[in-house]
Formats: C-alpha cells, sequence, structure tokens
C-alpha cells in the first residue's frame, strides 16, 4: 500500500475564514514530465472516518503511479487550520469541502481550481452546492438527506405501529408523546432531538414553501419552534437544557434505547451499525422512515418527501502545478464515480450518487435494516441544502445558532429571537 498518512501539525490558528486576504500557495516545483506524482488530500479524524483512506486506496489501484497522502487536520477547527495552511504556501493540493457554507469564501479568496470540466456520472447529488457564477469548484462524493431512525423493539413494546411514511410533524409530535407515556415505565422518551441548529431550522427552513436564509426573513421558523417547544413542555423529548447539561449524545440516547425515535442525517447508519457490532449499542432492530413532511402533499411512497443535508466534496487547490492538475482532476473524477459510491455504500456510507444498484449495495451491509420503507427512505427524497451556497451564508448561521439557543434553553420568545435575529442579519451581514 503507497498511501502515506501526513498529520497536520504547528501551524499558526488564524482569526477568521478571510481567504479573500491569504495569498494563493506557491506552485510546487513540477516534477518529470510522465513521472510518478504525489497528491496530498485533507480531511479529519481519519482513523474514524473511513472514507478518505478507501478512496485513496481505491483511486492508487486505479492509477498506480500516482500516490495518494492523506493530511490530517483537528475536525473542529478544520476550516481555520486549513486556511492557515493554504495562507502559508504548505496547503494540500485537494481540498475537502467539509462544510458547504465555506465553499464562497475559498472561492472568492482564490484558493479553488474551477473543476467545471471533470465529467461527472448522470444523477449525482449535490453538484449545485458547489456552482458558482456559472463554474464548478468541486464535486460531490457523498451526500447525507436526514431522515428519523426509530426502534422497533420499543415500538412494539409500547404497542404503536411502525412508521409508513406518511407522517407530518404534527403526526411526530402526537407520536412521540404516545410512545414517551407508554415506555415512561422503561424508562424511555418517544424521542430524542439533539441539540444542533440543524434539527429544527434545517427542517424549517427545506419544507417551508418560499423559504430562504439569505432572504434576511426568518417568520417561518415560527412554528417549528413552538412545536418542539410543545413536544419538551409535553415530555415527549428530553429538554434542551438538560440536554446541554448532561452532555448528552444522540448516539448513547438513541444506542441506547433511551429514546423511540430519532431524526439524524443518513450519516448516522454506519455508524449505528458499527456501534451495535461493538457492544458500544445495544442490540435492537431498527429502521429508517422519511423526515416527517411540512404538510401531507409529500407524504408518502407515492410521493417525494422534502429533507435537507449538504454533500461533501472535494475541490482543487488553485496553486497545484501544472504536473499534478490533471492527476488531481482524476481523482476528483473517481472519487465521484459509480466505482466510488459503490464502495462507500459497502461500508455504510452515503455515496452522492445513489443508483438502484448502489441502494442494493448500501443496504446489504451487515447489521442495516431490510424493510422497504428504510430503503424509500435513503433512496428517495428531494435534499434541499442547508446551507445555500453565498458568502453571507456563515454568519447568518451563526446569528440562527444564536437564535437556536435563545428560544431552546427558553431565555427568549421565538417572536422576539427572531425579530432579534433579523436586525442582525440587516446590520451586521446585509443583504444584496
Amino acid at each position: 500500500m503507497k498511501r502515506k498518512f501526513v498529520a497536520a501539525a504547528g501551524v499558526a490558528m488564524v482569526a477568521t475564514l478571510a481567504l479573500a486576504a491569504c495569498s494563493a500557495s506557491p506552485a510546487a516545483e513540477p516534477a518529470e514530465p510522465g513521472g510518478p506524482v504525489t497528491l496530498s488530500v485533507s480531511g479529519w479524524s481519519i482513523a474514524t472516518t473511513p472514507e478518505f483512506q478507501l478512496l485513496a486506496d481505491g483511486f492508487e489501484e486505479k492509477y498506480p503511479e500516482v500516490t495518494v497522502e492523506l493530511k490530517e487536520y483537528d475536525p473542529v477547527n478544520y476550516n481555520t487550520l486549513l486556511t492557515a495552511d493554504l495562507a502559508a504556501g504548505s496547503g494540500p493540493d485537494i481540498i475537502t469541502q467539509k462544510e458547504v457554507k465555506f465553499v464562497s469564501t475559498y472561492q472568492e479568496g482564490g484558493q479553488l481550481l474551477d473543476v467545471s470540466d471533470v465529467k461527472l456520472p448522470e444523477g449525482i447529488g449535490g453538484t449545485e452546492a458547489y456552482d458558482i457564477d456559472g463554474a464548478s469548484y468541486a464535486v460531490p462524493y457523498r451526500q447525507d438527506s436526514w431522515v428519523v431512525y426509530y426502534n422497533k423493539a420499543l415500538f412494539d413494546e409500547a404497542g404503536v405501529e411502525y412508521p409508513d411514511g406518511s407522517w407530518t410533524w404534527d403526526d411526530y409530535a402526537d407520536l412521540e408523546s404516545e410512545l414517551s407515556t407508554a415506555l415512561s415505565a422503561k424508562p424511555a422518551f418517544g424521542g430524542y432531538q439533539h441539540s444542533w441548529q440543524s434539527t429544527v431550522q434545517g427542517f424549517a427552513n427545506a419544507q417551508t414553501p418560499k423559504a430562504d436564509i439569505l432572504s434576511g426573513d426568518f417568520g417561518h421558523l415560527e412554528d417549528y419552534y413552538n412545536r418542539v417547544l410543545g413536544m419538551q413542555d409535553d415530555g415527549g423529548q428530553v429538554d434542551f437544557n438538560t440536554r446541554n447539561a448532561n452532555q448528552l449524545t444522540y448516539q448513547g440516547e438513541f444506542g441506547k434505547q433511551k429514546a423511540a425515535m430519532l431524526p439524524m442525517g443518513s450519516w448516522y447508519v454506519a455508524t449505528l451499525i458499527a456501534q451495535q457490532a461493538s457492544g458500544e449499542a445495544d442490540d435492537f432492530e431498527w429502521g429508517v422512515a422519511p423526515s416527517p413532511q411540512y404538510d401531507k402533499k409529500t407524504t408518502g411512497t407515492d410521493n417525494v418527501p422534502v429533507t435537507f443535508g449538504d454533500p461533501t466534496g472535494l475541490g482543487i487547490n488553485a496553486a497545484i502545478g501544472d504536473d499534478k492538475e490533471q492527476a488531481a482532476k482524476d481523482f476528483l473524477a473517481y472519487a465521484a464515480s459509480e466505482e466510488a459510491a459503490q464502495a462507500l455504500a459497502a461500508i455504510g456510507i452515503t455515496p452522492a450518487l445513489l443508483n438502484d444498484d448502489v441502494v442494493e449495495t448500501y443496504f446489504s451491509v451487515d447489521g442495516s435494516p431490510t424493510d422497504e420503507l428504510s430503503k424509500f427512505a435513503i433512496s428517495t427524497h428531494k435534499t434541499l441544502p442547508e446551507n445555500p451556497t453565498s458568502s453571507k451564508t456563515a454568519a447568518i448561521q451563526g446569528i440562527l445558532m444564536d437564535l437556536h439557543t435563545a428560544v431552546m434553553s427558553e431565555s427568549e420568545p421565538i417572536e422576539s429571537a427572531i425579530k432579534t435575529a433579523e436586525d442582525r442579519v440587516k446590520n451586521e451581514v446585509g443583504l444584496d
């Protein structure tokens, strides 16, 4: 195995991600024409995030003249550390786009190469997240979407029928309360909602007609927050303050059967399978259902449910040497290919390309659910971006995070928090 592993260390922290102020990395010294090529690829938590090694190995097998080195960054400070490396001229050749909200920042700073000429397979999802002014600056290789996980054993114990894909959010709230009452002696809650703003705002932004956080209008969040606060008050789920004070994790709450339902991204499929195999999670039968919907128009397996989720993609350092550019584009094309999608699906990762064959592979993983609704939930959905591609997205999401914390902690009423957020966006961010 040729692949090398390189840890990123000794870089200075930077205060912001203002890439426009950073100079481009100097071009690497060219290798001999036709000689071997070494590509560096950024990643995070490489020991527990197998996709990086998987893609590197698969590409090296296909292109034996290329060596792939994985350069690890701290996952919490990934963009900050990567920005520092790019400014210092030591950035990787291939830049993994961990968060879509920073793509525009990298592009505006001149750090990403135009990769519009990389050929992508038909039907791949998430490409629009990397399109800026008619050009593409990264390609997706995975596309997670939010669904609902449910514990079949707890549903059976409560005497409640399994999901059928017909839920609205009001239906979900009623069911959560019913399950909590039936499972109170266990004890287990009907559902667990993690503390992230995504768990409320992601659904509200994707499902509410004409909602757009870049408009600076956040009135559509009110109904979603009132519903969640009601579920907390009714005892359907652990409340936000208790969640944070006790540092609860969604893996622990669902995996240890403390909650019968869990709205979460499709990435959790692989995690839950692995944790059940290792004993970190309890051994119980589970399934996946489509996310509850805004109204009945998109419920049921005859319709396409609306949910949200951002892709994970790969871009190329704009300062890459001419001798490496084609190899880097070949890596991007491979990562987006059906061949790579099959490999990713085989370890429980949701690839950006989901055709029938890839879905079949995805659900052939030992420990995965096999029911038809689970297959439908993973393979059929309209997935809208959590983070629209804009240089203003990161700042707006920061303000909306403050709204989320204020409302969920019940330190500020939702109407007041919305007004505060709208005023802040107008004054601090400005909108065209």
